[in-house]
């Protein structure tokens, strides 16, 4: 088996009131989380508005430092770089970002061209006609006419606007994107077109992706593995087949339920649901010590509230940090799963 590409192990974050905008002492936003990306390999992490995804992207980044744990992107510490260490790694492009609203990202005044070559520009290629080329070939790998190269963002389309920034990454030729949210934004016609480039661009580039989304049918199809992550820690992983099919923690049943093109009867949780939707908090406190599903789960019990369950295998590559995972699965066999 192949070397990880990224490897996450341990990752606590903890957050001051400068980001959080909050009276108080530093809050901890992701907790112990542990995860793996293959060459080549597409992992979503599902989860909440609140649950840390952003942040995790942040800190896998180099935009956020972490409190604790280490970030390995081809076995390299990348927790461990000084500032100019990291600037310096940032420029060889093997790590790229997609944002949810590109029209945020885009320089405004920029033509297509220039954004989608700029990176290129930034790496010494100085000869413009080689880099108009590199441009056009980009362009027509995320289906986009390379008549529009002339055009500024607001002249474009959002769908058109988020194939531009997927462009733009990967004209450098990166190892791994990290996309937050990249389709959200987008009606159904566009996300699921949008969802296609991405598969395609695996493909036929090798590039590996993290997909962050709140919505689980965004990465039916697309994603390899699923992490699902809960007030910033990951309660569930494993092949997407298997986490849809039999998902091992109710949280990951809930999101199922919710998601009508995919949930397959989940729907039905017996007298449990109403239980599993109680409103919850956008982040970890300190003084929590149990699982941070324990509030909203129907079959939480003392024990749950003492200390928070470990990620353990639950077979078939397929991980879970619940102790009651053989009872609520029993509730889902009784109520007709």
């Amino acid at each position: 088996m192949s070397e990880p590409l990224l490897s996450v192990k341990g990752l606590d974050v903890r957050l001051g009131k400068r980001h959080l905008g909050h009276r108080g002492g530093p809050r901890t936003i992701l907790s112990g989380v542990d995860f793996e990306i293959a060459p080549g390999e597409i992992v979503g992490v599902i989860g909440e508005t609140g649950s840390g995804k952003t942040t995790l992207a942040r800190t896998i980044l180099g935009t956020l430092r972490p409190a604790a744990g280490s970030i390995r992107f081809e076995a390299r510490d990348l927790v461990g770089l000084s500032k100019s260490e990291l600037r310096d790694f940032r420029r060889t492009g093997a790590l790229q970002l997609i944002l949810q609203d590109p029209l945020r990202s885009l320089d405004p005044d920029f033509t297509v061209e220039e954004i989608v070559g700029e990176g290129l520009s930034l790496r010494g290629h100085r000869r413009s006609t080689q880099v108009h080329e590199r441009v056009e070939a980009t362009l027509a790998l995320v289906g986009l006419d390379p008549e529009l190269a002339s055009r500024r963002p607001g002249e474009i389309s959002g769908g058109q606007r988020q194939r531009v920034s997927i462009a733009r990454s990967l004209i450098v030729e990166p190892k791994l994107l990290i996309c937050d949210e990249p389709v959200s934004a987008l009606d159904a016609s566009t996300r699921n077109y949008l969802l296609s480039i991405f598969a395609q661009v695996r493909a036929e580039l090798g590039v590996a992706l993290l997909v962050i989304s709140h919505d689980l049918s965004s990465l039916a199809g697309l994603a390899d593995r699923i992490a699902v992550l809960f007030q910033g820690r990951i309660v569930e992983d494993g092949p997407l087949d298997e986490v849809f099919n039999r998902p091992r923690h109710p949280y990951t049943g809930l999101l199922l339920a919710s998601a009508p093109e995919i949930s397959r009867g989940w729907s039905s949780f017996g007298g449990s649901r109403a239980a599993l939707r109680r409103p919850t908090l956008q982040v970890l406190e300190d003084e929590q010590g149990g699982c941070a599903y324990a509030a909203r789960c129907p079959f939480a019990d003392a024990a749950c509230r003492v200390s928070p369950p470990h990620l353990l295998e639950a077979g078939s590559g397929h991980h879970v940090a619940c102790v009651h995972e053989s009872t609520w699965q029993g509730s889902l066999v009784g109520a007709g799963r």
